[in-house]
């Protein structure tokens, strides 16, 4: 999953990519108000996490741009300790949660999770298709009841296909969610993922369909 993060300080930025990156998500990155209101796509992302203290246009701007604009992606904000004014204004422009400075990546992530499970599975984590399932929140894949050993980016493939499963999805599909904006994107490296990925769930699960891309079969 594709998330964006607006904060303009590097460190916590840097600091926080790596820990979000290392639990299985694809970071697109904006430093400042004005790029972020404008971002091409945040449609098309998971979930967007907005600092409100932000140089050129403040975060609650942005928020209140976003939601203007038709923008339903779930948004994370974060706020300074005790800033209990803060948290109300973001809430009140569009927020769906908050993540109190200094941030602690573990409650970040928990955050995220939840989010994502209220926004696109009904509050049920687990994902299933044949007999394969996935927990999203652990972060623990099965087939038949059997542990499957994926790698980071086949989990986030897997994760893509279930939540889509009997569903075509092109190969821009699958790039854009599997990799942040400015990362190298290699069709070459997806068809091998998707081959190493089928040996992993059975090759009879994954269908190739000539020149639109993949399904997961129900």
């Amino acid at each position: 999953m594709r998330l964006l993060l607006v904060e303009d300080d590097v460190e916590l930025s840097s600091r926080l990519t790596r820990r979000l990156e290392a639990a299985g998500f694809a970071v697109d990155h904006a430093f400042d108000g004005e790029t972020a209101a404008e971002w091409p796509d945040l449609d098309r992302l998971g979930v967007l996490i907005l600092d409100l203290g932000l140089p050129s246009l403040s975060g609650t701007d942005v928020l209140r741009h976003w939601r203007r604009a038709g923008v339903r992606t779930p948004v994370i904000i974060l706020t300074a300790r005790g800033s209990w004014q803060e948290k109300v204004d973001g809430l009140n422009a569009g927020a769906d949660d908050f993540v109190v400075k200094p941030v602690q990546s573990e409650e970040l992530i928990a955050r995220i999770h939840a989010i994502v499970r209220r926004a696109q599975s009904g509050g049920e984590p687990l994902l299933e298709a044949g007999a394969i399932s996935l927990d999203p929140v652990a972060h623990t894949a099965s087939r038949d009841g059997r542990a499957l050993d994926l790698s980071r980016q086949e989990f986030r493939l897997l994760e893509l296909f279930l939540r889509r499963a009997g569903h075509i999805l092109s190969q821009s599909d699958l790039l854009e969610q599997l990799y942040a904006l400015e990362a190298e994107r290699d069709r070459n490296a997806l068809e091998v993922q998707v081959s190493r990925l089928r040996r992993k769930v059975g090759r009879g699960a994954i269908t190739t369909v000539r020149g639109l891309g993949y399904r997961f079969e129900r």
